[in-house]
């Protein structure tokens, strides 16, 4: 499930990378692949900013503002009913559409 084009925070040095893998085995959308003994980015804007990667990434590879976004929204809005983030239009707010 793809959120939003080009807003997701996440950063990834391929520099840094040492190839453990661990940021494809817990990222829950894929984001991560391994390729050449090192993590790939499959399509960034998949990313749903839970932060997974960057808490499990010990090289400092990956950044990513956990908890951010219409992801969090989403989640957020489950458990409260308001699904709304305050990043789109008032229109768009009451029809609890998340950006």
């Amino acid at each position: 499930m793809k959120y939003l084009k080009g807003v997701a925070t996440l950063e990834y040095d391929t520099s840094k990378c040492k190839g453990c893998g661990l940021c494809a085995q817990v990222c829950p959308h894929g984001v991560f692949v391994m390729a050449d003994k090192r993590a790939r980015v499959t399509d960034k804007d998949l990313c749903m900013e839970c932060g997974a990667c960057m808490r499990n990434c010990e090289h400092g590879a990956i950044k990513v503002n956990a908890g951010v976004g219409c992801a969090a929204a989403l989640i957020r809005g489950m458990v409260t009913g308001d699904v709304s983030c305050g990043c789109s239009s008032e229109t768009d707010k009451n029809k609890g559409a998340c950006c």
